[in-house]
């Protein structure tokens, strides 16, 4: 299984719970579609809270105190092709202090960043994203969920 942390950057502005989301690019995964600001597989040797923080410096340019990472849930999911890469744990944070301006640090992988309120979310999002932002925005995160093994009904 492939590990994965992402991290959902949030800010009250004007009364509204936002979220800062990246509009992938150039990437083969869903391009087009928004999706977590910070993101990214777990590197050898590299804990999980280790990968967050790296790729919230390496994508937005700003540092993240460990201790300022709020655990969200842990989601196991999968592509359904039988095929090692589309199984995946992904570990959800969400950090509301940080050191520094986000800014958009990989144009070869993003096209824009920006802030929306939970309330009022862009389109296409990516689907498990979607999934865990609906949870967050209703203040239901469950600690771990599945995702993408559904299976038909009996005819």
């Amino acid at each position: 299984m492939v590990p994965a942390a992402y991290v959902l950057l949030r800010r009250e502005k004007d009364g509204r719970d936002q979220v800062l989301l990246q509009l992938r690019a150039n990437t083969g995964y869903k391009d087009g579609h928004w999706a977590a600001a910070a993101a990214g597989h777990v590197e050898r040797g590299e804990s999980v809270v280790e990968a967050a923080c790296r790729e919230v410096a390496e994508e937005l340019g700003v540092t993240v105190d460990p201790e300022d990472l709020n655990a969200l849930c842990a989601m196991h999911r999968t592509g359904g092709t039988g095929l090692p890469i589309d199984e995946r744990v992904d570990i959800f944070f969400e950090c509301r202090r940080w050191d520094g301006e986000p800014r958009l640090m990989e144009r070869q992988k993003a096209a824009d960043i920006r802030w929306f309120a939970l309330d009022a979310l862009p389109e296409p999002v990516v689907p498990h994203e979607r999934f865990i932002l609906e949870h967050v925005r209703k203040g239901d995160v469950p600690p771990v969920v599945t995702f993408g093994f559904e299976r038909p009904e009996p005819a």
